[in-house]
């Protein structure tokens, strides 16, 4: 039973696995695509469309087309509602894997067994389980989500066998943007720092040439009534991807632009590309400077080598703008398609990992790993590799308790008291290596006669860590009951610990009592019945 490693992509998606030769082959989608739009089309009740005939059909029946889903990922109250029946962006997302997953079973033959799903490296813990809900909603045994400059790595490494480097990863996909650095050691790769946005990609750059477009047709044809067409503006954004595409090839592209009637041929230049699009550019370049500033606190003071990922980084000024920053000519190697592969090592990998033992890829009664190659369909050579290697990965971002903290005498009040904030305690930071260590700090109730604690959990929201509510979001939180009147400043023990799969376990505990409470801080806004019914619901679909 083979794995597989799956690319879900903001803006284009696609599955790869590992032959039986060691080579890591992309699967075709049915229409003999390498990869797929990550566009859905809910043309009727029961009939549901994925891919390049969901992104056409954007142009007739808008209404019924979900596209970026992936920006919705681990978000709150995202309900859509397509011929009566709801949806959540995990059971659209799922919509999308199976439809990879048929192509496969369908070009291998085989049953598909374990996949691993990447996400970006930004990712916090409710974007992470929502990508795993998406892979149960699909009926796939999820061995892992993995980030996508790791995957990108670890692909890498095997082109390059025994390199020992240092690289930075910059990853500008369709809607989200990474910069990663990493340590290549004797097949090891460690991640040192991340950073990036889950809300900046190509798509953005897309929006830009849509609208230089629209203004160019309203320009010329005031009287044509397409200042507020929503449709026209559909329209062009479909064709916008195409346009600079071929920027990426030529210093100038045509567009005719058609509207009720109205015809307008529009030309556009490279270098007006890039500058009505520098200000995107700026941010990814102000994320990589801070990534790298993060590296040197780290202790690493120059990279080797610069890797293009994603495929928003065929634009010619990325490189450009990248050599001239860093002094470091980049290096593109299969940008769209890097990611998928690096996930089918992944998952080899960690299946090698889970089935073999990790520390010396066999244990005693257990799979050798001759049988465990036989069963994946791969050389033993291959698992040997992956069982071989260890991958460390880092936080993605802060993460703490909510707590109530002195601010100071407060100048307003005439007794001179002090005034109170509500502010976020983080415990773990952004980029800490996974597995952490327990971090415990202690904390005091927050009133006299205080019969409950209520626990709630706070992860960084903005760029950099921040404790005040605003920047952060809550994404869990626990109840301690039943207590006896405490005093004010009763002690509170809080442990936060993050797992290799980044899985957030949270302890408290009640010094006096020893009352403690437990959470995982995985479980998402999914409950297992709601699962299971939005399995039920694409299962409905054709």
């Amino acid at each position: 039973m083979a794995t597989f490693g799956i690319d879900l992509g903001t803006t284009y998606s696609c599955i790869s696995r590992v032959d039986d030769s060691g080579d890591v082959v992309i699967i075709a989608n049915e229409e003999g695509e390498d990869t797929t739009p990550s566009v859905v089309y809910f043309e009727s009740p029961f009939q549901v469309r994925v891919g390049t005939e969901a992104k056409n059909a954007a142009r007739t029946d808008p209404d019924h087309v979900v596209a970026l889903i992936k920006r919705d990922m681990g978000k709150k109250n995202v309900k859509l509602d397509f011929h009566g029946t709801p949806y959540t962006p995990e059971s659209v997302s799922a919509l999308i894997l199976k439809k990879l997953v048929k192509s496969a079973g369908q070009a291998s033959g085989e049953k598909v067994g374990g996949v691993v799903i990447t996400v970006p490296a930004y990712f916090g813990v409710p974007e992470r389980h929502a990508t795993r809900v998406a892979g149960e909603i699909a009926g796939l045994d999820v061995i892992n989500v993995v980030e996508e400059p790791v995957a990108a790595a670890m692909y890498y490494g095997l082109l390059t066998p025994g390199a020992n480097r240092t690289i930075l990863v910059y990853d500008l996909g369709g809607g989200t943007f990474d910069t990663t650095v990493i340590k290549l050691v004797d097949g090891d790769v460690t991640v040192v720092c991340t950073d990036g946005s889950h809300s900046l990609g190509g798509a953005d750059w897309d929006e830009a040439i849509a609208t230089y477009l629209f203004d160019y047709f309203v320009a010329e044809e005031p009287d044509a009534g397409a200042d507020d067409s929503e449709e026209l503006l559909q329209d062009l954004m479909l064709v916008a991807e195409t346009l600079k595409k071929a920027l990426t090839q030529r210093q100038t592209a045509e567009q005719t632009i058609r509207f009720q009637g109205r015809s307008v041929r529009a030309q556009l230049t490279r270098t007006a590309f890039e500058e009505m699009t520098a200000d995107l550019l700026k941010q990814t370049m102000d994320i990589t400077d801070r990534t790298l500033r993060t590296a040197r606190e780290k202790g690493v003071d120059h990279v080797d080598e610069v890797l293009l990922v994603g495929g928003s980084t065929h634009m010619p000024i990325v490189a450009t703008r990248l050599a001239e920053r860093l002094g470091v000519k980049p290096r593109r190697k299969e940008p769209d398609l890097a990611v998928a592969k690096g996930a089918a090592l992944f998952a080899v990998h960690e299946t090698a990992r889970l089935r073999l033992g990790e520390s010396t890829g066999r244990r005693k009664g257990t799979l050798s790993t001759a049988g465990l190659a036989a069963e994946l369909g791969v050389p033993a050579e291959t698992v040997e590799l992956m069982s071989a290697s260890k991958v460390t990965t880092v936080v993605p971002r802060g993460f703490g308790v909510k707590v109530l903290t002195d601010a100071g005498p407060d100048p307003e009040r005439p007794d001179g008291e002090e005034a109170l904030l509500l502010v976020v305690d983080h415990l773990l930071h952004a980029n800490d290596p996974l597995p952490t260590d327990r971090i415990t700090r202690q904390f005091g109730t927050a009133v006299d006669n205080q019969r409950e604690i209520k626990i709630e959990i706070w992860e960084q929201a903005g760029d950099v860590e921040s404790r005040w509510l605003s920047d952060n979001n809550q994404i869990g939180e626990g109840l301690i009951k039943r207590l006896p009147l405490l005093k004010k400043g009763s002690p509170v023990d809080v442990t936060f610990q993050m797992t290799q799969g980044g899985a957030l376990l949270v302890e408290a505990k009640e010094l006096h009592t020893g009352q403690t409470l437990l959470l995982e801080l995985q479980i998402g806004e999914m409950t297992p019945r709601q699962v299971a019914e939005a399995r039920d619901a694409v299962n409905r679909l054709t």
